[in-house]
């Protein structure tokens, strides 16, 4: 489950930074409000982006990075908890 979460995050990851710049705009001077469309294209994908971020840090902050809580080491304790170390 957690590698599924992880593809998922990367695809977003990948789909988000592609589509940052409007490169299909390029060379088109439609104007919406007295504003170029490409402005308003970046002004509501960094809307989107900054969504998209708040919901990764609520639901995968740490995921393919911090060990899996629902799993156990083969000796029963929590793989999270910090076994050595500089003892932080």
């Amino acid at each position: 489950m957690q590698r599924l979460e992880v593809w998922g995050w990367l695809v977003v990851a990948v789909v988000l930074s592609v589509l940052a710049i409007p490169w299909f705009l390029w060379g088109d001077a439609t104007t919406v409000v007295g504003l170029p469309l490409w402005l308003w294209w970046h002004v509501g994908w960094m809307v989107l982006a900054s969504v998209v971020f708040w919901v990764f840090t609520r639901r995968g902050w740490g995921i393919g990075i911090e060990p899996d809580a629902s799993r156990t080491s083969p000796d029963g304790t929590d793989p999270r908890t910090d076994a050595g170390g500089d003892g932080r």
